[in-house]
């Protein structure tokens, strides 16, 4: 006689994102632009030189210290309750430092269709999150697209403070900056391979 008993397994909704419309405060900004601007430029690069004409940015990597700190727990605790509540990964590190990012519309600033992921330790990454630190009224362009599949994507709300977050293997891009400058926040939040 086979077991007919099955007990219910949890689902997730593993090609949804999560976002938060004011998930930085204006006087939280003010603090990160001026601590962010001590820090120094360097060049976007990419995972490899096949994909080099993908992206143009300059990027300053936050690093982990008790300056920062405040930073990296708030956004670690936005990761932690979308990931609750939408996909359930094992999660149980911050993968890099925070990466600052400037496109700059001179330079023809943009990331082309994309995933955080990766081979080697790029694969253990498993959720994105990306901060607007730019107002809509400072740059045109610059629009953070996400592919959910089929023929649509979706495009993130560009006002200051919006926190934007899903699961790393999903596409994304930002489009073309046409005007002024773009500035956001991305983090990593990773656990082991997907298995």
């Amino acid at each position: 006689m086979t077991n007919t008993y099955v007990f219910p397994k949890e689902t997730t909704d593993p090609t949804n994102y999560y976002y938060y419309q004011q998930g930085f405060s204006p006087e939280e900004l003010e603090r990160v632009y001026a601590n962010v601007a001590t820090l120094p430029f360097e060049q976007a690069t990419v995972a490899s030189d096949e994909m080099k004409d993908v992206r143009s940015s300059i990027i300053k990597w936050v690093p982990k210290n008790p300056e920062w700190e405040w930073l990296y727990e708030k956004m670690m605790n936005m990761a932690t309750e979308a990931n609750n509540t939408l996909w359930k990964f094992d999660l149980h590190s911050v993968m890099d430092n925070i990466q600052y990012t400037e496109y700059h519309a001179v330079d023809n600033g943009h990331y082309g269709w994309h995933q955080d992921i990766g081979p080697g330790w790029l694969s253990q990454r498993k959720v994105s999150i990306t901060v607007q630190l730019s107002g809509p009224d400072e740059y045109t362009g610059g629009d953070l697209q996400y592919w959910q599949g089929g023929d649509g994507y979706m495009t993130a709300p560009k006002e200051k403070g919006v926190v934007f977050i899903f699961p790393s293997y999903m596409m994304h891009r930002v489009t073309r900056v046409t005007s002024g400058v773009l500035r956001s926040f991305v983090l990593w939040v990773g656990g082991d391979h997907y298995k």
